[in-house]
This record gives C-alpha cells, structure tokens and sequence, in this order.
C-alpha cells in the first residue's frame, strides 16, 4: 500500500515496498531489547515460586525482589532521555543490552538472596533503558500512515518476552531445584547477543541527527525508511522546522540552537507552555493508568491466581500462565493492525471498558472461591476466563497504546526525556503494584484488591476521554499544535467522525 503526505496525496508505489520493509526491520530490531524486558518480567512470575524454595526467602523479600526491577528501572528511565539525547537513539539501545546482559549472568548465578538481588537490579536500569529508547527511535524513523504499527512493535515484543519466560518457567522446571530457576533466569543473556550484531544493520533516527545539524545524514536515512523521494524531502523539511534549522543564502542549514538535551527538564516541568502542559499531562496519566488498572498484579502474579482460583499442581498453573502470554501476544497483534486504521481513541476506550468488566467479573468471581464451603466449578471457571478476557482487552488497546501515544506527542526538542519521564512514571506504577499486591490482597481480600483495579479503569476512561485527542495520520511535527487547541472537543471528535465515516 502506498503512504500519504499532508495535503492527502498518495505519494508511495509499488516500487517503493523495499524501503518500508526497511523501516520495519529497523523498528524490529529495535525492539529486540524489549524481549529481554519482557523475558525479565516474565520468567520471574514462575521463577518465584522456585526461588522461594530453594533460598528459604519470605514473602516480604519475594515482593521485593519482584518490585526491585521497577524501582531501579526508575534509574535508567530517568537518564536514558539525556543520554540518548547526547550520544544518540542507537547507542542508547546499545548500552542497554549490555546492562541487560550483565544483570541476567548476575541472575543466573544467584547463590544467594544478595546476588539475585544485584542482578534484579541491574537488569532494572536496562529496563528503564529499553522502555524509554525503543518506542521514540521506532516513532522517530516512522511515517505517518505506519507509526502506529512500528510504535506498538516495542509492545509485541514484550509480550514476546513474557511468553518465552512463561515457557522457560515451563521447561526448565523440569531441572533439579537447584538449577532450574537460575537457567531461568541466566539464559535472558542470549538475546542481548543477538542485539549487538543487529545494532550494526541500524541507521540513527533522522530527527536525532537534524538536531545536531547534521541534515545531510538524516536524508540518506529519510531515504532509505520512507516510500519515496518525495516523502522523503517533505519529511525533512517539517524536521527541519521543527528543530529551528534555517538556509543561508548558499543553501547550507544551520542548526539554531544545537541540542543535546540542555534545559529540557526546565521547559517540561518549570515554564511549560500551555500545549506543553496538555502533553505532559496525557503522557503521565497514560503511565498511571496503564498500571493502577492492574496488568502487572496479573501477569507477575498470575501462577499465584489461578492457584486462588482452584488450580493446584504447579504444572498446571505454569500452563495456565502460558495461556496469559499466548493471550497477551494475540491481542497486541490485533491492535498494531488497528492502530493505523482506526486511531488511538476507539481502540482505548473500548480496551477500558472491557478491562472494567473483567476486572468486576474476576473479583466477584474469586470472592465467591474465597468464602464458599465447597469448591464451586462456576466461579473457578468464570475467574479464569475473567483473567484471559481482561489481558486481552488491556493488550487490545491500553498496553500497546500506552507506548505509541507517549512517544509520538512530545515536541521534536522535549521527546527523549518526555518519553523517558513517562516510563519514569511507568516503574513507579509498576513497582508499587508489583511489591504491595500480596500485602494487598491479605488486606482487603484477593477479590476485593481486583474491584480497587477496576475502579481505577473507570477513573481512566473518562480522563482518555476528556484528556487525549486522537492522533492517527499526524506528522509528529504536528503534535504540539494539536494539543494548542483550546475547544478540546474539536480535536477528540472529529477523528472519532472520519473513522465512522
């Protein structure tokens, strides 16, 4: 298919297919590095159940070395901006594979609570790496018409991780006690590998290279991920302006202000603009919501649900837990064919929705297991299906969007460290949830703690509803113009008409 510019002009051929296949592979290795964030998140949920086992640790110190990945993630959330803002998007990538890489070895050897502890943390701060960098370069060497697509890869591949940990957890199971988790967890080392031959096969992000004026180079790679010359040029100019390059009279660009990131904490968080602010505001309350809605207590925890919900014999909750990620991958597959085609807007309020009835449904459901006298089949049931309708509801909409939304709205000079203030957000959220769940549950009840999480994801409908226009089709050049507008109903409902249309 071809790919349109601003005036709506189909300006891509067949001829052309070569170049978008380029960008894509660009994007998916790129997003390579959110496997092994996804594999860390994953293997852990069974891994748990073993390590708890074999070094005697309590559920305090399982709660904290589920949560502590998040927490130091914070670390690398919070630098990952500036840097990639210095040393460039691809460089960014590539130190967070190593980070990655030494955590998981630290992992695998894990004699003790200590080292496993290290380790977790290590791996945190690549986390914080690769959840900031992989969706702001795949946003920053995508088109219009397939951002969506390339934006939600980082998102797949997650859930890829998590998958592949569900089945680690499976296999290696198997193995004496003694070895078993720390395969586990040691073999997450393998794809960092991968990672750093792929690092070699990818250009840097255009937009990057035109803020340090180096307008040349961002062309040849404008060339290479768009459909054609044109596009290309077009592409170029709006960068351009964007970044505050300006021609002399002999046509060479120079850059106005060269930026490495300098004073961008000051204009997000001190003197916002306005429009700014509205961005600020929808990136953070994206992040909040994507966890406060409870996806993580879900897929860390859910060996420990099912068990809640009936299912005793260890292989059978790993089974169960396979289940979860199959679930999770289909979805978000679903969801990056859509995002293009009916926008952000629908495919969000409609996964909240759903979200907010499996979540009422699970709690009911494992209520009525926590105080019947008898084993009741209904509610074993209904509480199963309430966690695979839920997962796929929130990887329909709510997680892949997440990701796409906070890294295409930020202005060209605030993107790195927006983005990276969101994923900051992001582990805050998560670590909370990741660490206080089982002291949540023993609180208020199993059931009681899922009817918390589902009245969050009403409070999130309705702050997506008022707070988040539509984004579909824009250039990202246009995203700070988009939340200038002051009659915001303008902006969300018009997008919604086109796609009914």
């Amino acid at each position: 298919m071809g790919v349109t510019n601003a005036s709506g002009d189909i300006i891509a051929s067949k001829s052309d297919e070569k170049r978008n296949k380029y960008a894509c592979a660009c994007a998916i290795i790129a997003s390579t590095i959110s496997i092994l964030m996804g594999y860390d998140t994953g293997v852990m949920s069974g891994a748990m159940l073993f390590i708890k086992e074999d070094l005697k640790i309590s559920e305090t110190q399982v709660e904290v070395l589920a949560g502590i990945l998040n927490v130091c993630a914070l670390v690398g959330s919070l630098t990952a901006g500036r840097l990639s803002d210095w040393v460039g998007r691809r460089y960014t990538i590539a130190l967070a594979s190593i980070i990655l890489f030494v955590g998981s070895i630290l992992m695998g050897i894990g004699y003790s609570f200590a080292v496993l502890l290290t380790g977790r943390c290590v791996a945190g701060v690549g986390v914080g790496y690769a959840l900031m960098i992989a969706p702001v370069y795949s946003a920053e060497i995508s088109s219009p018409s397939t951002r969506g697509f390339l934006t939600s890869l980082p998102e797949m591949c997650i859930s890829v991780g998590i998958f592949i940990g569900y089945i680690s957890n499976y296999l290696f199971a198997k193995l004496p006690l003694i070895y078993g988790w720390r395969t586990m967890l040691g073999i997450g080392a393998l794809p960092s590998a991968v990672l750093a031959f792929g690092i070699f096969a990818m250009p840097e992000s255009p937009r990057w290279l035109v803020m340090q004026g180096r307008v040349k180079e961002a062309r040849d790679v404008l060339l290479l991920v768009t459909n054609s010359e044109q596009e290309a040029d077009l592409r170029l100019q709006e960068i351009k302006e964007a970044a505050g390059i300006t021609e002399d009279e002999n046509g060479v660009t120079k850059p106005i202000n060269p930026s490495r990131g300098e004073g961008v904490w000051k204009e997000l968080l001190l003197r916002p603009s306005p429009s700014v602010k509205r961005i600020l505001i929808a990136a953070l309350g994206i992040h909040f919501f994507e966890h406060a809605t409870g996806i993580e207590a879900v897929v860390l925890y859910s060996p420990r649900i099912f068990k809640k919900a009936g299912i005793q014999d260890r292989n059978h909750l790993l089974l169960a837990t396979m289940g979860v990620g199959l679930t999770k991958i289909s979805f978000i597959l679903v969801a990056t064919f859509l995002l293009d085609k009916i926008g952000r807007r629908p495919l969000l309020l409609t996964s909240l929705a759903g979200m907010f009835l499996s979540l009422t449904t699970l709690g009911f459901g494992l209520t009525m297991i926590e105080h019947a006298s008898e084993k009741l089949i209904w509610a074993i049931a209904l509480s199963i299906v309430a966690v695979f309708t839920f997962v796929a509801f929130f990887s329909v909409g709510l997680g892949p969007i997440t990701w796409v939304y906070s890294s295409e709205i930020f202005p060209l000079r605030l993107r790195a460290q927006g983005a990276s203030l969101g994923v900051a957000v992001n582990r805050v959220m998560n670590g909370t949830i990741s660490m206080s769940f089982i002291s949540l549950y023993q609180a208020i009840t199993i059931g009681g703690a899922f009817f918390l999480f589902a009245g969050f994801a009403v409070l999130a409908w309705f702050f997506f509803f008022f707070f988040c226009p539509e984004t579909r089709g824009r250039s990202l050049e246009e995203m700070e113009e988009l939340f200038s507008k002051k009659k915001r109903g303008e902006i969300e409902i018009e997008p919604l008409a086109k796609v009914n249309s």
